[in-house]
């Protein structure tokens, strides 16, 4: 069967997405989360086109850290991205295929992955956005495999025509 090649990071990422800088406080954290309905944001250090990927926020570090300040009193200094975001957040490349995003997704329950090059971020690629491409890949797959398996006879068609006309 003649299938096409798996779709690989750069074709299923979103490319347009919110991003915060490392000095914004818990509290505007929060509300730009809310504002936007994210559950996680990138934290970026903007030189020009280039958006440097420093971290990873997530709505559950924002929760905890809330909570704790809450809980235990504010820390001194104010927290701010910098100090509550994952540093080291796992990335893929965009060259990263379907089947490895739905291997690492499922295996580690990741809801969203930066896709990143020479540390710079591209995109971010959602449990969402595999599931539609693999979801296209799989109907993909289906009808061609449907095709193969019962192949059209053009010599039933042609007579057709000719029995018809």
């Amino acid at each position: 069967m003649n299938i096409e090649p798996a779709p690989n990071a750069a074709e299923i990422m979103t490319s347009h997405i919110q991003t915060i800088g490392p000095a914004m406080k818990l509290d505007e954290i929060v509300t730009f989360l809310l504002k936007h309905q994210l559950s996680s944001v990138p934290v970026v250090d903007s030189q020009g086109e280039h958006q440097r990927l420093l971290g990873f926020l997530s709505e559950s570090d924002c929760l905890e850290f809330m909570s704790n300040e809450l809980f235990y009193g504010s820390p001194s200094p104010p927290q701010r991205a910098e100090t509550i975001m994952k540093k080291h957040p796992v990335c893929v490349g965009s060259e990263t295929d379907l089947f490895a995003l739905t291997s690492i997704f499922t295996s580690h329950h990741y809801r969203h992955l930066p896709v990143v090059q020479d540390q710079n971020l591209l995109g971010i690629v959602s449990r969402r956005d595999i599931l539609q491409s693999l979801d296209r890949y799989y109907r993909d797959w289906i009808r061609r495999k449907d095709v193969e398996r019962f192949p059209v006879d053009v010599h039933q068609i042609i007579n057709h025509r000719f029995i018809m006309g």
